[in-house]
């Protein structure tokens, strides 16, 4: 079986030869352009290539412009975008220009290749589906259950990236790490007890985990500040709902999830922000937020005082239905047993653990960096 082949782009030949010994040692075939417009020539002269690599900052045609003509032209070869640039926006720029990834410079040996292998396997999913579709009438019946498992894994894909978007969100407000994930484990169990539909509570849980997304572009000044924050800067901190709802409302997928995100601030009673919401006006994913957050903040610890028992937060919870929450949520909320959060907590305690071991294990394991 031949090795795929990457088309490595990168204006910096030292970048080049380091990403291309890394994918050649792994055994991809590679070759390299030195520039974007190095590479529309090799991509037109007729070489196929399964993924492209390409640097986001370069001289004459930077990388999102050779993206936007590489999706219109070769539309199922998956573009990774690499960038020394530390801002979300940036990356979701990219993301919402089509790429499939991206990595932050400087990155490990196993990210590039984990990254590749998302990819190369999207691309993979993506032609099988085109030729199940080719020939559909006759493959209907038999290739529904296989159309449906593509479209799941193609959305595995995505949740990866924001899970990633995620974690990064912790490491800037690393006040509440481990929030996003619990929060949403919250939500999605008081959800389910609802007894509402898997899609559904799916679109909710992408929606909690990305709540507060838009602080990525909140200044570290206000949202890191030890003190009380004032008049002016509480303006701007609330400014995280809109902002957050701008960034995802575009991507297809999460579409409905911006509107949680849009909302999570909002009470029941209407007092809440950024639009003054009330009552059934707020998506019923962010009423059921709404209890999950509280829940979570009040038995998590803080700088100012000690984690609280659940009986506290179930107390807090229940004093404020109908005017804070929606009194509906509160009520199945209260019949849900207090393990279940326990158990939860020790859960994603536990994989935060995991993860930080695991880190730490490839770090050492694979020191080289670009």
């Amino acid at each position: 079986m031949n090795a795929e082949r990457i088309l490595v782009v990168d204006d910096e030949d030292s970048i080049r030869e380091i990403v291309s010994s890394m994918l050649t040692a792994s055994g991809y075939q590679c070759r390299q352009a030195n520039s974007g417009v190095e590479a529309l020539k090799i991509l037109n002269s007729g070489e196929e290539f399964a993924l492209m690599l390409s640097d986001l900052m370069m001289r004459d045609l930077d990388g999102i412009g050779l993206l936007e003509q590489t999706k219109i032209k070769f539309p199922e070869m998956p573009v990774i975008m690499v960038t020394a640039v530390h801002d979300i926006s940036v990356a979701l720029a990219a993301i919402r220009n089509g790429a499939y990834d991206y990595l932050l410079k400087p990155f490990e040996r196993e990210q590039l290749l984990a990254a590749v292998r998302r990819a190369l396997e999207t691309r993979r999913l993506k032609v099988e589906n085109r030729a199940y579709q080719s020939n559909l009438e006759s493959l209907v019946a038999a290739r529904t259950e296989q159309l449906r498992q593509t479209m799941n894994d193609l959305e595995r894909s995505y949740d990866i990236t924001l899970e990633a978007l995620g974690d990064a969100l912790d490491l800037k407000d690393s006040e509440t790490e481990g929030h996003s994930k619990r929060v949403t484990a919250f939500t999605i169990a008081i959800a389910r007890a609802m007894g509402l539909s898997g899609e559904r509570i799916r679109v909710i849980a992408r929606g909690a985990f990305l709540h507060d997304i838009g602080k990525m572009a909140i200044p570290d000044a206000i949202l890191r500040k030890p003190g009380p924050l004032t008049e002016e800067e509480r303006a701007i901190m609330r400014e995280h709902c809109y902002r957050g709802y701008q960034m995802l409302r575009k991507i297809p997928f999460l579409t409905e999830a911006s509107e949680i995100v849009y909302s999570h601030q909002e009470k029941f009673d209407g007092t809440g922000y950024p639009r003054q919401l009330k009552g059934e006006e707020i998506p019923l994913g962010a009423r059921i937020f709404a209890v999950a957050d509280t829940l979570d903040a009040i038995t998590s610890d803080r700088p100012y005082r000690a984690a609280q028992p659940i009986s506290a937060a179930r107390d807090e919870i229940v004093r404020f239905g109908g005017s804070q929450f929606d009194p509906a949520v509160v009520q199945v909320f209260t019949t849900m047993p207090e393990t279940i959060w326990e158990d939860l907590r020790k859960e994603i305690d536990a994989q935060l653990i995991r993860f930080s071991a695991t880190h730490s294990k490839s770090k050492a394991a694979a020191p080289s960096m670009v």
